[in-house]
């Protein structure tokens, strides 16, 4: 209670020096979980009982509508801009440094710019291209843990190398960091069931099976906000860039478009279902709309209010 009015004066105090905040926050920390290739149908197929007990005690949707073309890094620049890619401009899907950093501003420019801190652990080091010069306090990407991995977006022979940390290890560096640190913004990108969905294919036991590990690693991050002592001023955001079918998910299908939003935390209605029109770039508003700053370019995304008391 105490840090959130300190929070609110300090605010009051920088606002003069171009730093924005446009309202009380309405959560002190936001964290949002992507679960790469996370396809509704086959999440309600899936070992999930941590983030069933998320959905119970708060509210979703399981058919929330990503970007055309549905592809990781372009989907996810679109969940943490709150524009599509005709705006944001990341077009590519790999890592490439010649291509420098997203040219909008992130959810974290805004954030870092208010004072709060920030933080990103990801599956995948083609996140560096959202990585814009002091926004984040903490990007982790753990190269020494990587397994290389040959995928191709569509499923067919066209393959390309990535590096993949997995979900276990991923939550596990949050995690720790977390309960030391307690960001104010956190992201956390699963990719276990992009991977193995590529490998043995959407819905296909393997990718069951990953599932399952995924929602092991969510509990990890569930316990280190718990553990951290800042449950109750927190919100969860769980969706996904894209579904996926065969072993591909760049077609355009309603099973490639089609993503969880589930939210759960401070605030939130519980057992709710939203029935509101949903899409990836409203991630992006919902965030700022939580933790009461301005974004600071205008987003085609809105905040989901719908799912709040």
């Amino acid at each position: 209670m105490i840090r959130s009015v300190l929070r609110l004066v300090l605010l009051a105090l920088i606002g003069g020096f171009g730093l924005t905040a446009c309202a009380a926050p309405r959560a002190e920390h936001v964290f949002i979980i992507s679960i790469d290739g996370g396809k509704p149908a086959t999440i309600l197929q899936s070992r999930m009982p941590v983030l069933n007990r998320l959905v119970k005690d708060g509210a979703c949707t399981w058919t929330a509508q990503t970007i055309i073309p549905p592809l990781t890094l372009p989907a996810h620049t679109s969940m943490l801009t709150g524009v599509p890619m005709a705006k944001h401009g990341v077009t590519w899907n790999n890592w490439s440094p010649t291509n420098g950093t997203v040219g909008v501003p992130t959810v974290f420019t805004a954030a870092r710019q208010a004072g709060l801190s920030t933080a990103m652990f990801v599956g995948k080091e083609k996140f560096r291209h959202l990585l814009q010069p002091n926004t984040v306090d903490e990007f982790y990407y753990d190269a020494n843990n990587a397994v290389v991995v040959m995928k191709s977006d569509s499923g067919d022979r066209v393959v390309k190398k990535e590096g993949n940390i997995f979900a276990g290890m991923v939550a596990t560096n949050a995690a720790n960091y977390i309960i030391k640190n307690k960001p104010n913004l956190c992201f956390i990108h699963f990719t276990d069931t992009d991977t193995i969905g590529h490998e043995f294919g959407w819905d296909s036991p393997e990718q069951l099976k990953a599932f399952a590990d995924t929602d092991d690693a969510l509990g990890l991050i569930q316990k280190a906000i718990q553990k951290a002592g800042i449950a109750r001023r927190s919100v969860i955001i769980i969706s996904a860039d894209h579904g996926g079918h065969g072993r591909g998910h760049s077609k355009g299908t309603p099973e490639d478009m089609t993503i969880p939003w589930i939210v759960s935390g401070q605030g939130v209605k519980k057992n709710f279902t939203i029935t509101a029109p949903v899409n990836t770039c409203d991630t992006a508003a919902t965030v700022l709309w939580l933790l009461g700053v301005e974004p600071r370019a205008a987003m085609d995304g809105t905040p989901v209010i719908s799912a709040f008391k």
